[in-house]
């Protein structure tokens, strides 16, 4: 499993960072360690002191393929899901500043948590998908994948053009406005189209 993650897909995210808002997808990688699943709490790791929560809707490729057409990229993921990018900002920034990858900021271990799948045919329309993050009870984000910059066969049709995606892969398909720090103690809660589908501590 490999985890390929989107950024800056909805323009004013793009903006709260201070980021241009791109012509073509974003594309990092997380490795499978980065996995955090089952609601698992997060530990806030020791080298960074500004590790930021971005929720997004999560892909899970059905089948291999490569140099997809967006014609034929909804036959390559049956069911979707929630997850937490968390990235360590303080480290991304002096990597953004001299022009250095991203990894140390958003690949180390458990940084891309995940919920259950549910499938996409239980979903009423997963092109106006209603999705939150609360955090202590308190709502920070509030998305929905029609305000998305490339859409989800897009991304798949995109990515497929470089990298072959494999059963099992998870696509991140990027992070509405509202991202901010986690602290020691938080609860974070998530929920896609009413259902809650992440519930799971900081520590």
């Amino acid at each position: 499993m490999k985890i390929i993650a989107i950024g800056r897909n909805y323009v004013a995210h793009a903006k709260e960072l201070n980021n241009p808002v791109p012509g073509s997808p974003v594309i990092f990688l997380k490795p499978d360690t980065a996995a955090l699943k089952d609601n698992k709490p997060f530990y806030i790791p020791d080298f960074s002191s500004d590790i930021h929560y971005e929720l997004e809707v999560v892909l899970k490729i059905c089948k291999e393929g490569k140099h997809i057409s967006e014609k034929f990229a909804p036959n390559y993921y049956e069911e979707m899901g929630l997850g937490i990018d968390f990235t360590a900002r303080d480290i991304q920034a002096i990597h953004k500043e001299k022009g250095l990858p991203w990894e140390l900021a958003k690949a180390f271990d458990h940084s891309a948590a995940f919920s259950n799948f549910i499938p996409k045919t239980e979903i009423e329309d997963i092109y106006n998908l209603p999705f939150e993050l609360q955090i202590n009870g308190e709502s920070r984000q509030n998305g929905n994948t029609k305000n998305m910059i490339f859409s989800f066969e897009h991304i798949i049709s995109f990515v497929s053009k470089y990298i072959t995606l494999k059963k099992g892969d998870l696509i991140f398909t990027g992070t509405p406005e509202g991202v901010g720090q986690v602290h020691q103690g938080d609860k974070l809660e998530a929920w896609m189209a009413g259902q809650q589908l992440l519930n799971f501590d900081i520590k």
